[in-house]
């Protein structure tokens, strides 16, 4: 197993509400009304629900830089870079998938390679003082993985879609489930919380092991229609106490939906249109990113080959648990290490325009001097990012800014016209943390 290079252990992708409505291009005729764009819009960027000031500044910048541009170079086309969760799409493409992969018990491993994965690179030991179980316990590895172990087992021999007969509709109904999905979803957000992203977002991924590259792109395709088509509902999941086992009872809760945002996918399909091209530089596994991105259903329409994520070596088409050799954590740092090794090393330049939302994208929105503007989804955190969110604040009236925020609404996921956002239970605008 390759060492993955580490980095700091901060608050990841995870979001506490909000949604993003789903609109994709639908047509010749809308595609053809964008293009033309409003008056004295000569590149086309659908005002939708941008900031006025923000609409502007993104406008000029392809404006300048695009192909509309008497020093326009189609040899040396610009590009932009984007985060996905969270700045592309409402929530988290990664998570959801984990939920939906636990919801329908899709794994190819067995209780053996099950067992060591939940354990796999994870150091032993309690986890982060706020894991505790009901009893206010603080909650170890060993006890929450010996319960696992036992859960696997018994679904493993009795899920017809493993090794045994059971329907799917007959398993979830069982204590064994419930407590499978509570105490599995409770690992994750233990695992990440207490030894970091570079130990949690390796370790989520190595449960697709043994499937292709085809068994993922299905899953998550059909995770992200679920997704699309549920309501937006945060809920608390809770461990039955008939199966306390070695952890005790415990409680984990995880937010379900996910919603396309028009304002993201325009601006793609605006920058392609202007000869600058799009690149996602994503914290989730590669084929999983890839299978929202690139799918013209979902309305972003990227290429395979602009989808730069987290990877997994891979015998022919199958992946292991193992994370690829000599490549990047796709995460804070690593995201400028593989800018630079997959984009910067070919072209010469960095990116025109980078666009993120949390402390993951902190580093390449700042550390590039080709980048003519960081757009920054504004979920009002402290942090690293916190702190380009201030300047940014700093620079609302200024006539060339660096960055840019861009308000949204946490209720319903909508951006919101203004750089302010509103959060989740609250009626007023908010600018920063």
């Amino acid at each position: 197993m390759t060492d993955i290079p580490p980095v700091p252990s901060m608050k990841r992708r995870g979001f506490l509400g909000s949604v993003m409505l789903a609109a994709a291009a639908a047509g010749s005729t809308a595609t053809a009304a964008r293009a033309a764009g409003p008056a004295g819009d000569p590149v086309g960027l659908d005002r939708a629900k941008w900031a006025p000031r923000n609409h502007a500044a993104v406008s000029r910048m392809i404006a300048e830089h695009g192909s509309l541009s008497p020093n326009y170079d189609p040899n040396r086309r610009p590009y932009a870079v984007f985060d996905w969760d969270n700045t592309s799409i409402m929530n988290d493409c990664e998570e959801a998938l984990l939920m939906h992969q636990i919801n329908t018990l899709s794994f190819k491993l067995t209780p053996a390679e099950f067992g060591a994965i939940i354990r796999q690179n994870v150091p032993p030991g309690p986890f982060a003082a706020d894991y505790k179980n009901s009893a206010g316990a603080t909650v170890d590895l060993d006890s929450i993985c010996a319960d696992l172990d036992a859960d696997y087992a018994w679904l493993h021999g009795a899920y017809k879609g493993l090794s045994g007969s059971q329907p799917l509709d007959e398993i979830v109904k069982t204590d064994t489930f419930a407590d499978f999905r509570t105490k599995l979803y409770y690992l994750y957000e233990a695992v990440n919380d207490t030894h970091g992203v570079n130990v949690g977002y390796p370790w989520v991924i190595y449960l697709l092991a043994n499937m292709t590259v085809a068994d993922v792109s299905r899953l998550t395709e059909a995770s992200n229609d679920l997704a699309l088509g549920a309501g937006l509902v945060k809920t608390k999941y809770t461990s039955p106490a008939g199966r306390a086992g070695k952890a005790g009872i415990v409680s984990v809760s995880h937010f379900h939906g996910i919603r396309l945002c028009t304002e993201i996918g325009g601006l793609m399909d605006t920058l392609r249109r202007n000869g600058i091209d799009v690149y996602v530089c994503t914290a989730s596994l590669e084929h999983v990113v890839a299978a929202f991105a690139t799918l013209p259903k979902y309305g972003y329409s990227v290429a395979r080959d602009h989808v730069i994520g987290l990877r997994l070596e891979e015998d022919g088409q199958t992946l292991t648990n193992a994370y690829r050799k000599g490549w990047p954590l796709v995460w804070g740092p690593g995201k400028t290490t593989v800018i630079k090794q997959e984009l910067v090393a070919k072209k010469g330049y960095g990116p025109l325009l980078v666009a993120g939302d949390s402390d993951g994208d902190y580093d390449m929105l700042r550390d590039f001097p080709d980048t003519k503007l960081g757009l920054i989804v504004n979920r009002m955190k402290k942090g690293k990012i916190g702190e380009l969110s201030k300047a940014a604040a700093e620079t609302l009236k200024a006539a060339d800014p660096r960055y840019l925020l861009q308000g949204r609404q946490e209720s319903t996921g909508n951006w919101l016209p203004q750089e302010s956002s509103i959060k989740l239970g609250k009626t007023d605008p908010q600018l920063l943390a």
